[in-house]
């Protein structure tokens, strides 16, 4: 029923304007208690062997929301209400930005896949934090905030620009992520070489840790699936000497060529620069989390994000190394089933599998390839 929807109304919409009706609609349905709750009893039931311990964090499953969905924290419960395990809000910058010049989402509906180049378009870390502060919760999800550089900010300046919004954001946040990782801020990327990244990421330590003194606020850094191996070997590295809660593999990617795209090469190029998302990422997105998996074990929490459609594309992730699992292109493809779909898959997947709890199976791939490779 949805994807008729979709060819017939969706698609022949333009993707912003698309997914702000979309966000309407959601928004709209949570607001009033007996649609909420109906929705969420059909599209959100509860799957025990599922439970989920990561970050120190309770959640119902490992399926999450990633960022870029709900930028400005409008709609936490609505996508819970959708099923999601955890919903990460962002990217939030220290100060309010329109983002980029419009027209900057496209779809590459033969790929199952999107093109962004919003450039962090959100209401800015103090009123987001406000909305946060004021939110009365329908469901109590997870939720993560995900934070920025904001683009007129200098690359020497970064550091302190994301250390206001960590102040800001700390205390609402049941975890946070510092991203360097989006190709649509320039200079950005930069950020993720260590040399850059170790100061970064001990001042947003810091700037949490004096902010809020109740708990620890889980920290996470999300990376780009275009950096080279060794980096990636570095930034794990980094991750661990500096204690770091989590990695997020992977953000868009900024490549076009080798991923086997169906859509026209001319209809590509035409549609410019851009942070590619969606099923074409799958194989270099679950490369990266390997990779990382085989460095970093259980130390860190991994949150694999890339590509994911089906169970079995989650499935397999957790099996690479991944704890936590999210999506975002998918969604728009798939519709407000989606969350039940995956996570009656995974429950069936577990059931079938030699593991008794998704604990167990975390790494397991990685870990059978890695010793038979030693071997």
């Amino acid at each position: 029923m949805y994807r008729l929807f979709f060819d017939l109304i969706f698609k022949r919409m333009d993707p912003e304007k698309a997914h702000h009706l979309a966000f309407a609609w959601i928004r709209a349905v949570a607001r009033i208690p007996v649609l909420r709750t109906f929705a969420a009893a059909v599209l959100a039931p509860r799957h025990t062997a599922l439970r989920t311990e990561a970050l120190g964090l309770r959640m119902h499953g490992p399926f999450g929301l990633a960022a870029g969905f709900d930028k400005n924290a409008a709609a936490i419960d609505g996508m819970a209400m959708l099923g999601f395990d955890h919903v990460e809000i962002g990217t939030v910058t220290a100060q309010p930005q329109p983002g980029n010049p419009k027209k900057r989402l496209f779809r590459l509906v033969a790929d199952r896949a999107l093109i962004n180049r919003m450039g962090f378009n959100n209401d800015g870390s103090a009123a987001v934090a406000e909305r946060l502060a004021a939110r009365k919760e329908a469901f109590r999800t997870t939720v993560g905030v995900n934070i920025g550089k904001t683009k007129v900010v200098p690359e020497e300046e970064a550091v302190a620009d994301y250390v206001t919004s960590t102040e800001r954001l700390a205390a609402h946040a049941d975890y946070l992520v510092v991203n360097v990782s989006s190709p649509n801020t320039p200079g950005l990327r930069n950020l993720q070489a260590t040399e850059v990244l170790r100061p970064l990421l001990t001042a947003v330590r810091e700037a949490a840790d004096r902010t809020v003194t109740s708990r620890r606020v889980p920290l996470l850094v999300k990376i780009a699936p275009d950096l080279a191996d060794e980096d990636v070997d570095a930034v794990a590295d980094l991750a661990v000497e500096l204690g770091l809660d989590g990695i997020i593999a992977t953000n868009t990617t900024i490549a076009r060529d080798g991923l086997g795209l169906k859509t026209p090469q001319r209809t590509v190029e035409a549609i410019g620069a851009g942070g590619l998302s969606g099923a074409p990422l799958k194989e270099r997105s679950l490369e990266v989390l390997s990779r990382l998996y085989a460095r970093v074990g259980d130390r860190i929490t991994l949150v694999g994000v890339g590509g994911i459609e089906t169970a079995d594309d989650a499935w397999e992730r957790i099996l690479a190394g991944a704890t936590l699992i999210q999506g975002y292109s998918a969604f728009i493809y798939e519709g407000p089933f989606w969350c039940r779909a995956i996570h009656r898959g995974l429950a069936e997947r577990l059931a079938a599998s030699p593991y008794t709890t998704l604990a167990e199976a975390v790494g397991a791939a990685t870990r059978a390839r890695t010793s038979g490779e030693a071997k």
